[in-house]
């Protein structure tokens, strides 16, 4: 009898040390990346946490589908395993099983509804679904749990940007900065914020520090330059577009807006230039350029070089009215013929009259004016 006991002890003894030695190696192959020689020890072992690892060696591999059916299987026999769940959920996250993502992290919170992670999770679920007021809460919750909790913030940040809510992105954007100053994502989002409402000496110094901090985008020149040309700053906004030009010189925008700064400071010549430059490298749709040059053409008093560049600049988008009344009154001003000017005002109406009743009222005025001329001419 005392020889049975101590041969079951023995034999236990040797299956405890050949499954630790198992789980060691295991553990050795799963810390290397060799996922599924790892998967093999760790299915000698046959324990939770084995099983565990296993799952998140399928899931290291990107056998997703095998990672889950692993990972259902372990909620089946310890339901009460968080940290199981918690990974499921992700994986479903990740997988696009954006409600099965909402009913586990829903579940989590219900459990334990002090952990930030599980609400931001909770949120990405819901906003995913498209359910952006459930999103909100749940991110915001997280937020009054651990006020540093950086996705967290970043998404409401991102929210209210894109709501042009500034006032509500501030308060989450600047509570973010507080513990993560030199955080790219959130002075960006601030940036973005001040710029979008327009206070361009506010967002300034943070479009600055982006570059500072080597966020070198687009975007962010772009930005930048216009906020200079705002604050009066010429020469630095001059300057930031030349940088954006070095960055891209198929970009239009950048020449065309460069040509605008040099018509603020009534510099033509230079204007003109980057003007059409900027038609030179884009697709042929030219619109905004023409009419540029037409004000250009009649700050020099062209008025026939601003008639020209009005038609062209119709003949390119035939629904801008605002192009077609300026050819107009620039045909009031260049021709002497009332015949020809009535015809233009008498086209617009046609034209536009029902949907643009200011200009339509003035083209009518006009109209009046030029068939009374007619009159009296006859008389």
């Amino acid at each position: 009898m005392k020889k049975a006991i101590f041969l079951i002890l023995l034999s236990c003894l040797f299956q405890a040390e050949a499954q630790s030695s198992a789980l060691t190696m295991a553990d050795s192959l799963y810390a290397t990346g060799s996922y599924t020689k790892a998967i093999n020890f760790y299915a000698k072992v046959g324990s939770s946490r084995g099983n565990l690892q296993i799952a998140r060696a399928y899931n290291s591999i990107g056998n997703y589908d095998k990672a889950i059916l692993q990972y259902e299987s372990l909620m089946d026999g310890s339901p009460e395993l968080q940290i199981a769940r918690f990974e499921l959920g992700k994986l479903y996250l990740k997988t696009k099983r954006f409600d099965d993502g909402r009913k586990l992290f829903t579940s989590l919170v219900s459990d334990d509804a002090n952990n930030p992670e599980y609400l931001y999770y909770q949120g990405e679920s819901f906003r995913e679904l498209d359910q952006s007021a459930s999103s909100l809460v749940a991110y915001k919750k997280a937020v009054e749990v651990d006020s540093t909790h950086l996705k967290s913030i970043f998404q409401l940040g991102k929210y209210f940007v894109v709501k042009q809510e500034t006032q509500e992105a501030l308060k989450y954007l600047n509570l973010g900065l507080l513990f993560f100053e030199n955080d790219v994502s959130l002075i960006n989002l601030k940036a973005l914020a001040l710029f979008n409402n327009n206070e361009y000496s506010k967002a300034l110094p943070f479009f600055e520090r982006l570059l500072e901090l080597e966020e070198h985008k687009p975007h962010i020149y772009g930005k930048l330059a216009h906020c200079y040309f705002k604050e009066w700053d010429f020469e630095k906004s001059k300057n930031t577009y030349h940088a954006l030009i070095r960055m891209d010189k198929d970009d239009p925008d950048p020449y065309f807006n460069l040509g605008h700064v040099f018509l603020k400071e009534q510099q033509l010549d230079s204007a003109k230039f980057y003007i059409k430059k900027s038609k030179e490298v884009q697709d042929p749709s030219f619109h905004r350029e023409y009419r540029s040059l037409a004000g250009i053409a009649r700050e020099e008093e062209d008025l026939k070089g601003a008639f020209e560049y009005y038609k062209l600049a119709f003949k390119e988008e035939p629904s801008d009215y605002m192009a077609y009344y300026q050819i107009c009154t620039t045909a009031d001003q260049l021709f002497k013929d009332p015949n020809l000017k009535l015809q233009y005002y008498e086209n617009f109406i046609k034209k536009f009259g029902p949907d643009i009743r200011y200009f339509s009222e003035r083209a009518k005025k006009r109209i009046s004016e030029l068939k009374q001329e007619l009159h009296f001419a006859k008389d």
